[in-house]
């Protein structure tokens, strides 16, 4: 079985026309055809590449983009009408493999997705981030500790991966719910601390591990043992 792609294109008859030049080569290929349904697609399946367009409804594509970067580093290729530089360049800052404008010939599309994919197969493992004997695999969406799984919901995953991002950096309840949460949530800070006690209780507990800290008046930190 070929790699699996999922395609994020609200235009029905290009999705449809790059979906069966894909399957022809090969391709698993998975449709959506708006930002929103993309989105969740790419945060709970497990895909080899995205093709996400820019200018989709619901949801556009350099705010799925940025989601997504939050816990995945899955090779993404933007696709979109526009071509100026600064198009190019906000999806490029927020963590794009590459860039193609539409109209694309079907070969230069084919050629960059098998540059994207030879690229991911090749990237070392510094991908994994860890601590103490506890392992995060971001494009995966995989804990482990001790090879042991860890079943976490979304957002803890979510909330561990941003921790362990910044691993030895105390971070502050409100820049957590600017990273981990969607902009407009409005619950408080308090729900940080709810989700600290799932992780505590999943990982610290369960292991009888010492990873998640409390600095008292500020925030959390993870550290090695």
């Amino acid at each position: 079985m070929g790699a699996k792609i999922l395609l994020i294109e609200d235009e029905e008859k290009i999705a449809r026309f790059v979906e069966l030049e894909l399957c022809y080569e090969g391709y698993t290929v998975t449709k959506a055809l708006n930002g929103r349904t993309g989105c969740e697609l790419a945060l709970s399946e497990s895909f080899d590449l995205i093709l996400l367009d820019i200018m989709l409804p619901e949801l556009n594509g350099v705010e799925v983009l940025r989601r997504l970067r939050r816990s995945s580093s899955v090779p993404v290729i933007m696709l979109t009408a526009r071509d100026s530089v600064s198009d190019k360049v906000s999806g490029l800052d927020l963590g794009a493999d590459d860039y193609i404008t539409k109209p694309f010939a079907i070969e230069e599309l084919l050629a960059r997705i098998r540059a994207a994919l030879r690229k991911s197969a090749v990237r070392p493992d510094g991908d994994i981030l860890s601590a103490g004997p506890l392992r995060l695999d971001p494009k995966r969406r995989t804990v482990t500790v001790d090879e042991n799984p860890v079943e976490l919901t979304k957002r803890e995953f979510d909330l561990l991966h941003y921790l362990l991002k910044n691993k030895g950096l105390v971070l502050t309840r409100e820049a957590l719910l600017e990273h981990v949460w969607d902009y407009d949530f409005d619950g408080g800070t308090n729900a940080v601390d709810v989700y600290i006690r799932f992780l505590r209780g999943k990982i610290d507990e369960t292991y009888g591990l010492k990873l998640i800290h409390t600095v008292r008046g500020v925030g959390y930190v993870v550290k090695d043992e």
